[in-house]
């Protein structure tokens, strides 16, 4: 394996092109030195997009934006979708969609991907994982609490795994941190074969 490659990167630490706080606690956990400069793009689906070609199509906009934007760093880009009955759900738009969301989500099994990418130099590793999450049955008062207090807002699927809907998840299957928004452990691999990993 290539654990132990040092990184040689004399334009400096690797991009993160994302405004997600957990995706750079996700690195600093697994002491990836990195800088912070989100990107952004248009996200909206297009009509009869499936979830997987919408999600590979953010990514490879994205590396071409942070590409564009820093042409001598190694950047790595990501994006995370949550599936339900094969209905991609984004960030609620309002109190009501994050309801509607729930209740959909409650007693049932969805599926969270994160896609990512990484280039540096000519070198890029991109690719999909995702993760099986399953909610307890949700009482109507859960749900209403859970809405007043706005928790999942402004995140994909209306929850974030390591806040408040930790209460609801009964399991996963897959990676955690990959529900959290990156996977740490596939991120690992590909940033050694990049060369880009820093010995412990």
């Amino acid at each position: 394996m290539l654990w132990v490659c040092v990184v040689a990167n004399p334009a400096g630490s690797l991009v993160l092109a994302s405004a997600s706080p957990r995706r750079s606690a996700i690195l600093r956990q697994i002491r990836v030195p990195h800088r912070v400069a989100p990107i952004h793009v248009d996200e909206t689906p297009q009509p009869g997009e499936s979830p997987d070609v919408l999600v590979e199509r953010i990514v490879e906009m994205k590396l071409g934006a942070a590409v564009a934007a820093h042409p001598k760093s190694p950047v790595l880009v990501a994006d995370t979708i949550v599936v339900c009955d094969g209905v991609v759900f984004g960030k609620p738009i309002d109190a009501a969609d994050l309801r509607r969301m729930t209740l959909a989500l409650s007693g049932g099994q969805h599926l969270v991907t994160t896609r990512y990418a990484i280039r540096a130099g000519a070198g890029v590793r991109s690719r999909s994982v995702s993760t099986s999450v399953h909610f307890r049955e949700l009482s109507a008062h859960e749900v209403d609490d859970y809405v007043a207090t706005s928790d999942g807002r402004d995140k994909a699927g209306g929850y974030a795994v390591q806040g408040l809907a930790a209460r609801f998840v009964v399991r996963l299957e897959g990676s955690y941190t990959n529900v959290v928004g990156l996977p740490a452990c596939e991120v690992t691999c590909d940033l050694a074969e990049l060369g880009l990993l820093p010995r412990l």
